[in-house]
């Protein structure tokens, strides 16, 4: 509680006119009931918060022990992409498995690509009356590439609302047709 400590200095020397001075009374207040209801406040706060949640997101990557391209799921030529993250920011595409045509484009061009293909893709499963489950695109970032385009691709994946998707390394072959 606050506290009124009065101080008895001058208490006899006030004699002017006759009269008796009034005592002077110093006031102080005390603050250590406030700093304590302070610190039990933050207390209080810091253990009731939660802290945040570290967002990540979730990927299955295929088991690496797989001999048998029977286990495999078979995916239709026609129904696939490959990206290849290459160095400088450039993004390598190409469609299908036999004689692809790798063009280039960059990471503000490629949304527009990958939905013109799903739309593509889409359009051809529900004419031949497949299950319609979009394009499946293969993710392949090569050394040159930085982990920011994986992870932009992969935002990208979400975005376009890309339901297969698989990061996988890019064979020789795929190497050999990029132009760098």
């Amino acid at each position: 509680m606050a506290e009124m400590l009065t101080g008895s200095e001058g208490a006899h020397h006030g004699k002017k006119r006759g009269g008796v001075r009034a005592k002077k009374l110093s006031t102080r207040v005390d603050m250590t009931p406030m700093v304590d209801l302070a610190f039990l406040l933050v207390t209080f706060f810091i253990l009731t918060t939660t802290m945040s949640k570290p967002k990540a997101m979730q990927v299955v990557m295929p088991e690496k022990d797989v001999k048998d391209t029977a286990q495999m799921s078979k995916i239709r030529e026609s129904e696939s992409m490959t990206i290849l993250l290459g160095g400088n920011d450039r993004v390598y595409y190409y469609f299908g498995i036999e004689n692809p045509k790798v063009e280039v484009t960059n990471f503000t061009n490629i949304r527009k690509v990958i939905q013109q293909r799903n739309r593509e893709v889409l359009a051809l499963q529900q004419a031949n009356g497949w299950k319609p489950n979009g394009v499946y695109i293969g993710i392949k970032p090569t050394d040159k590439s930085r982990y920011q385009n994986l992870v932009d691709m992969l935002d990208e994946m979400k975005i376009n609302d890309i339901k297969s998707y698989a990061i996988v390394d890019p064979t020789p072959e795929e190497l050999a047709m990029l132009p760098e």
